[in-house]
């Protein structure tokens, strides 16, 4: 399964409220959502956080469940996507700002189940390694030793990374190595956990293999349009 995460941000002249707003009422029901290939999908609309005073590199994600390569591929050649999803992106996000990301999950921590209800609050950790670290090196010290300081994390619920998929690799680099996603019971639950001792060990390790001017994170709310359960999807008879 390839779990897809695209970031977007709105198109000059439209506020963040109005971005989201349109992202999960307009664009996703109207038009995303039915590409017949997409198993699972979410919008992820950032938290701001109190006192910021930065821009946000990106203010939403999407996140996309594909069966594989195969069926991605189909789905950007359907017209639900040339003449729907695609039509409409500039009506809404600043689309020279969009990155995508097809990543393989890694479940560390499976948490309570998925739902609707959710009420959980989600940190996303973007990631690049350090230069000179083979990649291989890089997933292994994710997997293994920074897993296992994250795990320590008071009042995590659920732990995910995800491996941007070998492909991404195949004409030069990534532009980042990993999506890690931490839920939370709520805004408050997450912001304690990052007060503690043990959450400033996990963000000294980043230190030891990741280029630190290419690690993002953001704070978001989940959305879900389809799922979690996954949607069937039956090939067209050729």
């Amino acid at each position: 399964m390839i779990h897809q995460f695209i970031f977007a941000s709105p198109r000059p002249g439209m506020s963040e409220e109005a971005f989201l707003r349109y992202w999960i009422d307009v664009h996703a029901v109207r038009y995303a959502m039915h590409i017949p290939q997409i198993r699972r999908y979410m919008i992820d609309a950032r938290i701001p956080m109190p006192g910021e005073t930065t821009p946000p590199l990106w203010s939403g994600v999407a996140e996309i469940w594909l069966a594989n390569a195969e069926e991605q591929l189909a789905s950007l050649q359907t017209p639900e996507f040339l003449l729907g999803a695609r039509a409409d992106e500039p009506n809404w996000a600043a689309f020279w700002m969009t990155r995508g990301l097809d990543t393989t999950a890694h479940v560390v921590l499976p948490g309570p189940p998925e739902s609707r209800d959710s009420t959980l609050v989600k940190l996303l950790i973007l990631s690049k390694r350090r230069e000179g670290l083979p990649l291989p090196a890089y997933k292994d010290y994710l997997l293994g030793q920074h897993a296992a300081r994250v795990l320590q994390v008071p009042g995590l619920r659920r732990y995910v990374q995800g491996h941007v998929v070998e492909g991404f690799y195949s004409v030069g680099e990534a532009v980042l190595d990993c999506v890690e996603q931490l839920w939370f019971d709520s805004l408050d639950a997450l912001i304690e956990a990052q007060r503690t001792m043990q959450h400033q060990m996990v963000r000294a390790d980043y230190r030891l293999f990741t280029e630190e001017r290419y690690l993002h994170e953001m704070i978001v709310r989940e959305n879900w349009i389809i799922g979690p359960e996954p949607r069937p999807y039956t090939p067209p008879v050729v």
